[in-house]
């Protein structure tokens, strides 16, 4: 049966198009700390948190560049089943946090369709001298962490992936990169509207279509190169490295198996578009999609049914592993 969900159509999935005339003349930059009252309504909860059946405990870790809290979520009733997840937030890699939803409902979300154990990473973000590598060691840091410990969390270390979101999409493509020649491996990665090449690639004509019908303020053409100068420390043209931005790996060949998700309304999803046909063309088990009629960042969005499909097909991924 063909998931509607999944089916782009180039238009608005209904619960987004009559909330577009909130944002329609925002132009970006936003100041995000006072951001427009059209922007907040856009951004309103759709309806009331999913239930979960997690908890949550909060660790510091040990980093290469100084101490990493990390949140760790099992299921509250019943034993663990073995699944685990290395999640890692989005934020353009100067905000997000261990609390926003695409990281604890998110988690909560998992856990409970999995029975697994998350461990979710407050990378250190990207201000005050703050460049790569240090969010992608924070990350690499969290991962070797989490199947050194696989035991005590309750998790089978032949199953346990690398997953996240937008920025933390990209710190995820990354670790699992950097997997494939200093091990440990890990059993897939799950790549949620990620970006992994700067410059972003050019957008297909369906993607310009779409990306005609979005308001500026939801795009990143005015935003791109900050973020990947802010993220690198420099120029991309001097300061680019495989590990910084995946998609400009020489060579994918024993990339783990992997799950890309992007959102149709997306400029981010040209570069996501682009590593999947990489992957598919180094030989590596790749499964892509589109999250029709949906924004970036859209598992932020409470509520909404649209994440929780999302969740439901990142939770099979795992559950089929």
């Amino acid at each position: 049966m063909t998931d509607p969900t999944t089916t782009p159509t180039g238009e608005w999935a209904p619960i987004y198009a009559e909330r577009l005339h909130h944002i329609e003349g925002i132009e970006p930059p936003i100041e995000w700390t006072n951001p427009p009252a059209g922007l907040l309504a856009w951004n309103a909860p759709f309806g009331e948190p999913e239930p979960t059946d997690a908890v949550a405990e909060d660790r510091t870790l040990d980093g290469p560049h100084g101490p990493i809290p990390v949140r760790i979520y099992r299921p509250a009733s019943g034993e663990a089943s073995g699944i685990g997840v290395v999640w890692i937030h989005g934020g353009a890699f100067v905000g997000g946090d261990l609390d926003m939803p695409e990281a604890d409902l998110a988690s909560r979300g998992l856990v409970t369709r999995t029975r697994g154990v998350v461990v979710s990473v407050d990378y250190r973000l990207c201000h005050d001298g703050v460049h790569h590598p240090v969010p992608h060691d924070d990350c690499w840091a969290a991962f070797t962490w989490t199947h050194e410990h696989a035991a005590e969390l309750g998790i089978d270390p032949d199953r346990l992936a690398v997953g996240g979101t937008s920025a933390g999409g990209n710190l995820s493509a990354s670790v699992a990169l950097r997997s494939v020649t200093e091990g440990p491996g890990l059993s897939q990665a799950l790549l949620i509207y990620p970006v992994v090449h700067a410059p972003l690639p050019t957008p297909s004509e369906e993607l310009a279509a779409c990306l005609a019908k979005s308001p500026r303020v939801l795009t990143f053409t005015n935003q791109s190169d900050f973020i990947n100068e802010n993220f690198l420390g420099g120029p991309v043209a001097t300061h680019i490295t495989p590990l910084a931005f995946p998609g400009h790996a020489e060579s994918l060949a024993g990339y783990p198996r992997t799950y890309l998700e992007n959102c149709e309304f997306d400029d981010l999803r040209a570069s996501g578009e682009m590593f999947g046909r990489q992957l598919a063309d180094a030989g590596v088990d790749v499964t892509m999609v589109t999250a029709a009629g949906v924004p970036h960042g859209h598992l932020n969005a409470i509520g909404s049914p649209l994440t929780h499909a999302t969740l439901d097909r990142i939770a099979a991924r795992l559950t089929d592993a």
